[in-house]
């Protein structure tokens, strides 16, 4: 399917894995594609192996100029902006590990936390805006997060930066919507990347075993989300946050436990062989 043909998107986070897996599905449909992210030279590799439907930025989104130059030149060479994806985020390992709960993280984690992944966004949406309402209307996808509805042990900034994106995500499809531009957001569920797998690889088996599927996600399956999202078969749905994470968030938190219950009462009631 060619469901973005003749589409111009823009991508933060682009060399990551969602990124990468993302930028290749919009290729695959027919856009063209400018890939920004904080490793100029990842975002251009990328753009080297996906040819000239790829152009690349090294851009940190809580920049705002340099976020701004980005989109715009991103209009001038391809003449035309249609879909802005919001996906970068601060995640490197020293962050993660700092953002903890609200006694001991530090000002300057919590701060910085919420001005990349909440106002880089809105630099984001405020200098796309203007591209693709003079485009005719288009859609704006925000990378949100089940950590922004669910609370965990740690990573208190990052969960309340997801939280305000969700937010932010409705007043952007009700204030613009009337231009055409609708603005939806993805809540992932646990999503098996290499950055992810550094940082929380340890936990994936504890995480899997409270998968209904029994199985993580993996960038393809947002990426397959966001095309969706970005085409014209999703006209009709705006101000929406859409979750995809296995069933994770569908279920009790004690239902894994209780199956595992279960079973053994049932193990311990069948009759034993003779002999055993």
């Amino acid at each position: 399917m060619k469901r973005l043909e003749g589409k111009v998107a823009f991508l933060t986070g682009a060399a990551g894995g969602i990124g990468a897996a993302t930028a290749r599905r919009f290729v695959a449909e027919g856009a063209r594609v400018a890939l920004a992210d904080l490793n100029g030279d990842a975002a251009q590799a990328l753009a080297d192996e996906i040819g000239e439907a790829a152009i690349a930025f090294g851009v940190d989104i809580g920049e705002e100029a340099a976020f701004k130059a980005a989109i715009d030149a991103t209009a001038t060479a391809f003449g035309r902006l249609d879909i802005l994806f919001n996906n970068a985020a601060l995640t490197d390992m020293a962050t993660m590990i700092g953002d903890s709960n609200a006694v001991d993280i530090s000002n300057e984690i919590w701060e910085r936390t919420l001005h990349v992944n909440v106002t880089g966004y809105l630099y984001g949406c405020r200098h796309a805006i203007p591209h693709i309402a003079a485009a005719g209307g288009g859609s704006i996808i925000n990378m949100a997060s089940g950590s922004g509805m669910l609370g965990d042990q740690a990573r208190i900034a990052y969960g309340t930066s997801k939280a305000a994106v969700i937010s932010m995500t409705k007043y952007l499809a009700t204030q613009h919507g009337h231009q055409k531009i609708r603005c939806n957001g993805i809540a992932p569920g646990p999503i098996v990347t290499p950055h992810s797998r550094a940082v929380g690889g340890a936990e994936f088996a504890i995480i899997a075993r409270h998968m209904p599927m029994g199985e993580l996600g993996e960038p393809a399956d947002i990426a397959a989300l966001a095309s969706f999202l970005a085409a014209k078969e999703s006209r009709y749905i705006n101000g929406q946050i859409i979750t995809i994470d296995g069933g994770m968030s569908a279920h009790h938190a004690h239902v894994m436990d209780m199956q595992d219950h279960v079973a053994r009462l049932a193990a311990a009631a069948s009759p034993q062989p003779v002999g055993a």
